[in-house]
């Protein structure tokens, strides 16, 4: 009879905290840790980083995760799964195999190739995103097609201790060594559901146990700022208990497991990856109180034909800038600020964006309270009422050549002595935007393939 597997998620995106995912390692009782590091834009970045010379063309973290993480991992027999090889899978594991072999902690890498479909993919096809073709919005810089739990399984049944992915669906890196040490089939759509299920349900790691939950007053979470990261107890008919660290900060219940269960969800019937169609209105979410939730129910189709790319564009330059008003009047002295470099650069900039942080940046003139119009109700010298004491002003344009992106930032800095009074604390900034597009290729057009770094016992 085979027993139940514990899987823990130990980041949810590039940036993530690097800690939690030791202390699953080290009081989780783990199977598998999962890191999951790859977002859409990610791999674009990595991909620019890797042919500009700039960086490593894999996430830039993964390094500092490993130092932390190899030796924890082998004393507790812990095995990793990751998409953070990004845009070089291949080099990420070189990279992790000589740093196993620097710490003298030995460990046989396993990467999985085959994501990069930038040579194959039909360029004339629309974009989900406007229905244009993908060439009409520039340079194209980077395509990769969400590969699914049957690409990791080779590396997995060959016994790596850690497994480097690019652009892998972010479920099916739960998926994967759940089929494979529970011994599911790929054709039975249910248990590839019910992994799925748990997938997305601990993907974005910290959220699942109170991160982006926190409200307070409405949705307290205990020392939130020692937030305890998630596992999965997963048994072979697929029922999952959903917990988190022992001893660590934040919740799991019912309210968490939904509100995860639910994000980025389009069609709850048919959440479609690589492996499944997931139903997921026919799960059971059942509160077992410290905790722990329990998670069964999940149904499943056969899996899209297509698999899904995201491609990465050049999309131009974007300028920036901000600049801080305090006091009486601040609100009239930052929409004043915002209105002369919007006439000092007329047309000079395609899409420019000014806006007052903390008063219409996030919800727009409407709901700002303040004189949305550009100064009517709330400008003034006086500081009308319910007036903030400080306000930051942010311009940011976009535009296809550097030159035009960086006029907003200098336009925002020269308001220190050609704009109203008072101005201070700037920051610029202008930078390159590499864009996302989405399209489809065929799933026999995409080959994956797994590169062994091999253990080196001694070294």
């Amino acid at each position: 009879m085979t027993d139940d597997l514990v899987i823990g998620c130990g980041a949810g995106f590039a940036a993530d905290r690097a800690q939690p995912a030791v202390d699953l390692v080290e009081r989780g009782g783990l199977d598998y840790l999962v890191l999951e590091c790859l977002g859409e834009r990610t791999v674009s970045l990595a991909a620019l980083r890797g042919v500009s010379g700039s960086g490593p063309g894999y996430d830039p973290m993964l390094r500092r995760r490993l130092e932390l993480l190899l030796e924890p991992l082998r004393r507790t027999g812990t095995r990793l799964v990751t998409n953070a090889g990004s845009a070089d899978p291949v080099g990420a594991a070189r990279m992790a195999h000589a740093l196993a072999r620097e710490l003298g902690v030995p460990a046989t890498v396993a990467a999985v190739h085959g994501d990069d479909v930038l040579d194959r993919i039909d360029t004339s096809a629309p974009a989900w995103e406007d229905g244009l073709p993908l060439d009409a919005h520039g340079e194209l810089v980077s395509a990769n097609a969400y590969v699914g739990a049957d690409a990791l399984m080779p590396a997995l049944r060959g016994g790596a201790d850690l497994v480097i992915a690019g652009r892998a669906a972010d479920p099916s890196l739960f998926l994967a060594p759940l089929a494979h040490s529970l011994g599911w089939d790929a054709d039975d759509t249910d248990a590839m559901a019910a992994g799925t299920l748990v997938g997305h349900l601990l993907e974005c790691a910290g959220q699942v146990t109170g991160g982006f939950f926190a409200d307070p007053g409405r949705k307290d979470v205990p020392d939130l700022a020692r937030l305890g990261y998630p596992l999965a107890r997963v048994a072979p008919d697929g029922t999952a208990v959903i917990t988190k660290t022992p001893g660590t900060g934040g919740r799991v219940d019912r309210m968490t497991v939904i509100e995860q269960l639910l994000y980025e969800v389009t069609d709850p019937r048919a959440y479609l990856t690589p492996d499944v169609a997931l139903d997921m209105t026919g799960a059971a979410v059942d509160d077992l109180g410290g905790d722990r939730v329990r998670v069964s129910g999940a149904r499943g189709a056969p899996r899209p034909e297509d698999l899904k790319v995201s491609v990465g564009h050049r999309a131009g330059f974007r300028g920036e800038g901000e600049i801080s008003y305090a006091g009486p009047g601040a609100l009239a002295r930052a929409r004043l600020a915002g209105e002369v470099v919007r006439e000092r650069l007329g047309d000079a900039v395609g899409r420019l964006r000014v806006e007052v942080i903390g008063v219409d940046a996030l919800s727009g003139a409407s709901a700002d309270g303040h004189g949305g119009d550009g100064g009517g109700a709330g400008g003034g010298s006086g500081g009308g009422r319910g007036e903030p004491h400080e306000c930051r002003l942010r311009v940011a344009g976009l535009a296809r050549e550097r030159s035009a992106a960086e006029a907003v930032a200098e336009e925002v800095a020269a308001l220190y002595t050609s704009g109203p009074s008072g101005g201070g604390g700037t920051r610029v900034d202008t930078r390159e935007v590499i864009g996302v597009l989405s399209t489809t290729i065929a799933r026999g057009d995409v080959e994956t393939g797994t590169v062994v770094f091999a253990a080196e016992e001694g070294a």
